[in-house]
C-alpha cells in the first residue's frame, strides 16, 4: 500500500492573505499549522505531497458558472492565473518534489486534473486528503476517490470548513462512511514507524 498527502485549495486566494471568502479563511487559520506540519512530515517520510490550485483564466472565459459558489469568485475576478491569488500559502511551499495540479473548473478533480493518472503511475492506493472545503470540496473529492478505488483517509485537524460545527457534523456523519477519519498527530506517528 502507498500513500500521497493532497492538499486542496490551500492558496492565498481561498485561505491566505487575499482570502475570497473570510469566513472559511478564518475557519481554516487554526488547520494551517497542522497541516505545514502534516506536509513536513510527509515529504521526510517519502511520502508524495500534491496540491490542487483553484485557477481562472484572465478573461474567465471556460470558467464555471453553473453554481453560486463559482459565480462569486467570476464575479470578483479572483483566482486569476498569473496573480498571487493562486500561489500556495507559504506554509505549504511547494518544494520542487511536490506536485502541482491546476483546477480550471469543477470541484472535484482527481481525473479531469491528471492527479489520479500520476497517483496510478507511482502505485498509489491511498490519499490523504486535506485542506478545504469540508463544505463542497473536500466531501466531492473524497466520493471521486473511493469510486476510483482509492483509499481516503482525512486528517479531521487538516481540513475545514464553515461553520466549524457543521465541517465536524459532516466528517462524523458522512465522511466517516466513506474515508477513515484520524488526527493528523496520529497519522504522522504512523509515517515514523
Amino acid at each position: 500500500m502507498s500513500t500521497a498527502l493532497v492538499t486542496n485549495e490551500c492558496q492565498r486566494g481561498a485561505i491566505g492573505d487575499e482570502a475570497l471568502w473570510a469566513e472559511l479563511a478564518s475557519a481554516a487559520s487554526s488547520m494551517i499549522p497542522v497541516l505545514a506540519r502534516l506536509v513536513e512530515a510527509a515529504r521526510s517520510a517519502g511520502v508524495p505531497v500534491a496540491h490542487f490550485v483553484a485557477v481562472r483564466r484572465p478573461d474567465m472565459r471556460g470558467a464555471n458558472r453553473n453554481a453560486p459558489l463559482f459565480e462569486v469568485s467570476v464575479r470578483s475576478r479572483s483566482l486569476v492565473e498569473g496573480t498571487t491569488a493562486v500561489e500556495l500559502i507559504p506554509e505549504l511551499g511547494p518544494l520542487e518534489s511536490d506536485l502541482v495540479f491546476l483546477k480550471t473548473h469543477g470541484v472535484a478533480s482527481l481525473g479531469s486534473t491528471g492527479l489520479d493518472a500520476a497517483l496510478r503511475n507511482m502505485d498509489v492506493d491511498t490519499i490523504v486528503l486535506t485542506g478545504v472545503s469540508v463544505n463542497v470540496a473536500i466531501p466531492a473529492l473524497a466520493f471521486e476517490a473511493v469510486n476510483l478505488g482509492y483509499r481516503v483517509v482525512i486528517p479531521r485537524d487538516a481540513v475545514a470548513g464553515v461553520p466549524p460545527s457543521y465541517a465536524d457534523e459532516v466528517l462524523r456523519r458522512s465522511l466517516s462512511l466513506v474515508a477513515t477519519i484520524v488526527s493528523a498527530e496520529d497519522l504522522m506517528t504512523s509515517w515514523k514507524r
